[in-house]
């Protein structure tokens, strides 16, 4: 047996919380990398309307970001409906879709910026484009590393799940 700990709802509460700040945020940060992107994107079919199929990467990568907040949301709720999920993995969980969602925003407002400038960049000189993809994997990795931590703190409230055994419900 392991500890005892008190649970309540509160512990829910936050795990609710951490699954939807992770797919709220990590969407906040595609669509904006997306739009940000999608005008840049629309000047270079104005200036180079043959370069257009290259020029989209930054609005796949953008897009990509939303898809990290749901996996994370999704590992989240399926922990949420079993009796012994207590405080302690609720709050490890909001812990873990903050990190999740807010690095994923902050790859979409690198992906915004950097793929708006490099693809207006690229329809003027073909050059820019290794340079561009390589400016968008460094800010696509942002999202990423909030991923792995968000599912580093999955196991770790997995864990607490088993490690703790509730005293009373409330």
């Amino acid at each position: 047996m392991g500890v005892e700990i008190t649970c309540t709802a509160s512990g829910a509460f936050f795990g609710s919380m951490g699954a939807a700040a992770a797919l709220i945020f990590a969407n906040l940060g595609a669509a904006y990398g997306t739009a940000k992107s999608g005008v840049g994107v629309a000047h270079l079919g104005i200036m180079a309307s043959a370069k257009i199929m290259r020029g989209i990467v930054p609005v796949v990568m953008a897009g990509i970001l939303g898809i990290y907040g749901l996996i994370i949301a999704v590992i989240i709720s399926g922990q949420l409906g079993k009796p012994e999920y207590n405080n302690y993995a609720g709050f490890i969980h909001f812990g873990g879709g903050l990190a999740g969602g807010m690095a994923s925003l902050a790859a979409g407002l690198a992906i915004g910026v950097v793929g708006d400038s490099s693809v207006r960049a690229y329809g003027k000189q073909d050059k820019i484009f290794v340079a561009m993809i390589l400016m968008l994997i460094f800010a696509e990795a942002l999202g990423l590393y909030g991923l792995i931590i968000a599912l580093l703190m999955n196991g770790k409230a997995s864990a607490a799940n088993t490690n703790f055994d509730c005293k009373s419900r409330g």
